[in-house]
């Protein structure tokens, strides 16, 4: 395949052939010794203090035999200054009038050794002694133009460019690495945090057999040697608690998660969480060693507990406002849901103008009903505490109230940022749970478990100590440490279609291969005579069709005595 040059990039390979001619290795492999950097050389400023720096030509002004360059290094932006008496000696005035003139563009990785001065305007300059090439970049950089009042204007604004090549943008828009920075500050100050309160940083398992700990469509794979399907991690949570049942006292863990489903301004389907728990303590010890965390992340990230997000000014200084979700419903829509039945939550959700459904349960209902009409009010940090038990399998029973879990979620500008539990550790009724968990899956509750950890059940029968849990969305928690609306602008690479991709659709299906269609896919899986039996298909549209569903491109359809299996990917 041939490539489709610019003629920019074509000029920028004449100019990579006219070095190599002149004998300059436009791509060297020796060790350049940088012993500043620009922000450094600006704080410590001396007078004809010899410095070593490298770093992009971001702005060239050529006049006659001196000319001026703006040098762009990791910390920041310098001016460097190129004399062609300075740099040529005798007559040879090759490395300035044809390679630095004729030779560099915009973008080009330099190294440069000289002394500093401070030109007639007061701009502090590094006066280029020698400069080494180091890296020819043969495409032009999008870079912003600044008119004479220094307003940026046609830059690299496109978000789906700026996201799809995010090292231009780092480059020609370096206040975006100020994000990412502050990111990693929070990452360590949370660790830190950890770490002092004497907590163990671990590993769990991304591939699982079982896409367990939270209730989410799983991503697919399989393992060719041990031929068994996986799943990628949508939780971490059941190992994490694996490991207190084993006899560490507190385990934390940043785990990357993957979840099949939509991506919008606050989902990707790649994303970052952390989860920690700690034996011997309870979801009231918790709340207050969040607060305490976030007050402690806050001030590491921003050198203040409080945070600009959008036209909210937040405050993550501790204590945080605590209320029930039963007072929550209450105050917002007068509505008290305790004690009410399915039918009546269903019919007040539909006179509140909530969309619901006959495959909603009475945590589904009350979930809807919350998400509504009560969320979005909560701007401040705010706990929202003691979930009916239907929304909360994995939850320890209230001790004041057996309808209730004690559990919280942290709400901040309308969204959840955290959520807690006092654990279960009573193995039959986690087993009771799953199973109630499963009937709702049947019955078409999208967010109802559809697995049982059976090995995380025979854990619990060896006993698991009281504890407490937590987790956070690490990427939503930065959103609103650095005023970012959208996830896509705190992840490096977040998750795009391809460029030019075209979806490649599968065959056109019968209306006899769309039977079995459906009901592999309500089933999962199904004896081959059954199937025939209901189908009512001869063996050769069968063939037939089972054929066709096997070139399907978001299903694969698997045969293992006698019974087959589709597996959604």
């Amino acid at each position: 395949m041939s490539l489709q040059l610019s003629e920019q990039e074509l000029v920028r390979r004449e100019k990579l052939t006219k070095l190599r001619v002149l004998g300059i290795n436009p791509y060297p492999a020796d060790l350049f010794p940088v012993n500043h950097l620009s922000d450094e050389i600006k704080n410590n400023y001396k007078e004809d203090k010899k410095v070593i720096i490298a770093g992009r030509l971001m702005a060239i002004n050529i006049q006659g035999k001196a000319s001026f360059a703006q040098l762009q290094d990791s910390a920041g932006r310098i001016q460097v200054y190129f004399n062609r008496d300075v740099l040529c000696e005798g007559e040879d005035k090759t490395m300035y009038n044809d390679v630095f003139k004729k030779l560099l563009d915009l973008g080009d990785f330099v190294g440069i050794e000289g002394d500093l001065f401070t030109t007639q305007v007061g701009e502090k300059t590094v006066r280029v002694t020698k400069f080494t090439l180091l890296s020819k970049a043969l495409k032009p950089l999008p870079v912003p133009k600044t008119d004479r009042e220094g307003n940026t204007y046609d830059g690299f604004t496109d978000p789906e460019m700026r996201y799809r090549q995010r090292y231009a943008d780092l480059t020609v828009n370096p206040h975006v690495k100020e994000v990412f920075v502050k990111r990693t500050k929070l990452f360590t100050a949370m660790r830190n945090f950890f770490n002092e309160a004497g907590y163990f940083e671990v590993e769990t398992p991304i591939l699982q057999p079982i896409a367990g700990g939270a209730a989410a469509r799983p991503f697919m794979t399989h393992h060719n040697s041990l031929d068994i399907p996986l799943y990628m991690r949508i939780a971490n949570e059941l190992y994490l608690k694996r490991l207190i049942v084993g006899g560490f006292d507190g385990v934390y863990e940043f785990s990357k998660n993957f979840r099949n489903e939509g991506m919008d301004r606050t989902h990707n389907p790649e994303f970052t969480a952390m989860e920690i728990y700690v034996a011997y303590k309870d979801y009231n010890w918790m709340m207050d060693f969040t607060e305490q965390l976030l007050e402690h992340c806050a001030i590491a990230v921003n050198g203040t507990s409080k945070s600009t997000f959008g036209e909210h000014k937040i405050d993550f200084k501790a204590p945080y406002k605590r209320v029930t979700m039963r007072q929550s419903i209450i105050d917002f829509t007068g509505f008290d849901i305790k004690g009410k039945t399915e039918d009546e939550l269903r019919a007040a959700a539909k006179s509140m103008n909530i969309e619901v459904n006959d495959t909603m349960g009475v945590g589904k209902l009350i979930d809807e009903i919350f998400g509504e009409k009560c969320e979005g009010n909560y701007i401040q940090p705010t706990f929202i505490t003691d979930y009916p038990k239907e929304m909360s399998p994995l939850c320890k029973e209230h001790r004041g109230d057996p309808s209730l879990t004690e559990r919280f979620e942290l709400m901040v500008c309308g969204k959840e940022i955290a959520n807690a539990y006092s654990e279960l550790n009573d193995p039959i009724d986690q087993r009771e749970r799953f199973e109630e968990q499963l009937k709702l899956a049947a019955k078409g509750d999208d967010e109802a478990g559809e697995f049982i950890d059976n090995d995380f059940l025979r854990a619990l029968e060896y006993g698991m100590p009281p504890t407490s849990g937590l987790g956070i969305g690490m990427d939503r928690l930065i959103m609103f440490l650095t005023n970012n609306p959208s996830i896509q602008e705190v992840l490096f690479f977040p998750q795009m279609k391809p460029e030019n991709f075209e979806t490649k659709k599968g065959p056109e299906l019968s209306d006899n291969e769309k039977v079995i269609y459906d009901i592999l896919i309500k089933e999962k899986s199904m004896e081959l005579n059954t199937l025939k039996e209901q189908t009512g298909l001869s063996n050769k549209q069968w063939d037939k069709g089972i054929k066709s569903l096997g070139k399907l491109e978001l299903t694969k359809v698997t045969k293992t005595d006698d019974v087959l299996t589709v597996d959604i990917l």
